[in-house]
């Protein structure tokens, strides 16, 4: 089962070996991590508008592999509905996309590691692991 969520942020850092993703490596030292199938969409793509090549894309792909892609499903399309009603009526606008990444947290009762935890303060019940904003 996955123990953690890694926001998009985290994924970039880590996978680029940028000091901020440093931050986070004792929070998923020895714990199973997972992503959104969102956040697999986002790198694909940024390797598609910044003209990644093949060599850089393969590796991306095989860096995704290390983590659980939790895909969609009936279960997270109806949380990513509470979230997105959640936020809004706590005044706070939630982007498509951070939605997506805190209905699988919440869904699978997991911590959200993330460098933007501002992104997320108008999801109630959100736990966040953040070094970050």
């Amino acid at each position: 089962m996955t123990e953690v969520i890694v926001d998009t942020d985290v994924v970039s850092f880590l996978f680029k070996n940028h000091p901020i993703g440093q931050l986070y490596g004792a929070e998923l030292a020895g714990r199973a991590a997972g992503v959104s199938f969102m956040t697999v969409a986002e790198v694909e793509r940024w390797a598609l508008q910044y003209r990644w090549g093949s060599q850089r894309v393969r590796w991306l792909r095989l860096y995704i592999e290390r983590f659980t892609v939790v895909p969609s499903s009936p279960d997270l399309c109806r949380k990513w509905a509470e979230v997105m009603v959640a936020a809004q009526a706590a005044g706070r606008r939630i982007e498509t996309a951070d939605a997506w990444i805190a209905a699988t947290a919440l869904l699978y009762d997991a911590p959200l590691v993330t460098h933007n935890g501002s992104d997320y303060l108008g999801v109630p019940g959100l736990k966040l692991i953040s070094h970050g904003s």
